[in-house]
């Protein structure tokens, strides 16, 4: 059984897009489904720029991988991410500790697609046990096609979270009693 959009997914964002570069990292978890994301994206145009692991080890720890490949993300302007590992919950934190990432978790077509249209996400987390090679394809593509919105509300809470990232002092809670 085909997973919805996978293909429709891909076609579009060659046409709109053009080719991506695609900054990658996984621990032993994510390792195989990394090496197949990456045949799927030189097969497909894209630019795969594999920030580890570069060998399978099963005592190897995801932050290196998935700290690299955001790191990365974020100095190349226009690039975008994907770290990987078992969930995707710990490679997500990882990302989002280099200053400037906007990691999402991924689990569907739908979380990957509005992580970059009301997020403006560079990067994603998938967990590579938790999702055929398919669904995880999908998934992919989505990220890939998707474009940020734009819209304002969404700019506005990106700036919230930047100036705390920046100043450390927490945003006001509207309606809260001091």
């Amino acid at each position: 059984m085909r997973f919805a959009g996978a293909s429709a997914v891909a076609d579009r964002d060659l046409v709109r897009l053009g080719p991506m570069r695609v900054y990658l990292g996984a621990d032993h978890a994510g390792f195989e489904r990394k090496n197949e994301i990456i045949e799927h994206l030189t097969k497909n145009g894209h630019e795969p720029i594999d920030c580890g692991a570069f060998e399978y080890d099963a005592q190897d720890d995801y932050p290196a991988f998935c700290i690299e490949a955001a790191r990365r993300t974020v100095a190349d302007e226009g690039s975008l991410g994907l770290v990987l590992g078992g969930s995707g919950n710990g490679e997500q934190i990882a990302a989002n500790k280099v200053p400037g990432a906007r990691c999402a978790l991924a689990w569907s077509v739908e979380t990957a697609t509005l992580a970059r249209e009301h997020n403006n996400a560079q990067l994603i987390g998938i967990g590579g046990r938790m999702h055929s090679l398919e669904e995880t394809l999908a998934i992919v593509d989505a990220f890939l096609a998707a474009e940020w919105s734009n819209e304002e509300r969404h700019q506005r809470r990106i700036d919230i979270l930047a100036e705390y990232e920046k100043s450390g002092v927490a945003p006001a809670v509207p309606g809260a009693q001091n």
